[in-house]
């Protein structure tokens, strides 16, 4: 069986996609395909990958520019055919920003740019890039952020919640949801939310930083082992 393309999104600023290509071709059955922002097709592949980083250096503010790259158009196109999306840290700002995603990424609560390995509780198996969890289990995923405080309107936010689309929220030690594990203020500790088809995903935690436990974690193993079995 050939292996799965999985598209590795390139922007000028973006500093995890080297992180993201290696999960990728870590991943069984994957094969990891650049595509740069500026390329009008996708190159065939089967999955899509908006890596962490500063894209145009976060300027007006995160994800806000690159949402207008050339490859945005296709990569729009893919998600509402019903393509598996990855959107991880700037990732998840510019699936929001592009409208893929409700809600937005605000500056942290603290006003400062966090960096430390982050409890995570998968609150939804609904989506396939979860489907290797169990629900409610506990993972571990570094973040890096100094805007990732996920804000939406009460209606949205309770809609996330009945649908099933949270998808992961930030906890402590023991799985339990605090003011003290939130690490940026986010509206009801919010994590990563899913489409309503659950094929776009958007998180702020780094799963490409946890494919190993030499560095941690491999927890993130799980979710790039979603992505490829949707895509395939």
């Amino acid at each position: 069986m050939s292996p799965v393309p999985i598209g590795v999104v390139r922007f000028p600023g973006t500093n995890c996609d080297q992180d993201v290509f290696d999960a990728v071709a870590a991943t069984a059955g994957a094969q990891p395909v650049w595509l740069w922002h500026k390329e009008t097709g996708l190159r065939g592949v089967r999955g899509i990958v908006l890596a962490g980083g500063f894209s145009y250096g976060d300027y007006l503010r995160a994800g806000a520019i690159a949402r207008f790259s050339p490859i945005m158009e296709r990569v729009i196109a893919f998600a509402k055919s019903g393509g598996p999306v990855l959107g991880i840290c700037n990732g998840f700002q510019i699936l929001a920003e592009a409208g893929l995603l409700p809600g937005a990424l605000m500056r942290n609560d603290r006003l400062t740019f966090v960096c430390r390995d982050q409890p995570l509780r998968v609150d939804s198996v609904r989506s396939p890039f979860t489907a290797s969890f169990r629900p409610g289990e506990i993972v571990r995923f570094p973040i890096a952020h100094g805007e990732g405080n996920y804000v939406a309107d009460d209606e949205t936010l309770d809609r996330l919640e009945t649908a099933g689309r949270v998808v992961f929220r930030y906890v402590d030690e023991d799985g339990r949801v605090t003011a003290a594990a939130n690490p940026n203020g986010s509206a009801r500790s919010i994590a990563g939310i899913a489409s309503e088809n659950g094929m776009v995903l958007g998180l702020m935690p780094h799963p490409d930083r946890a494919m190993s436990l030499l560095v941690g974690s491999e927890d993130g193993r799980g979710v790039f082992r979603g992505l490829m079995e949707a895509a395939a």
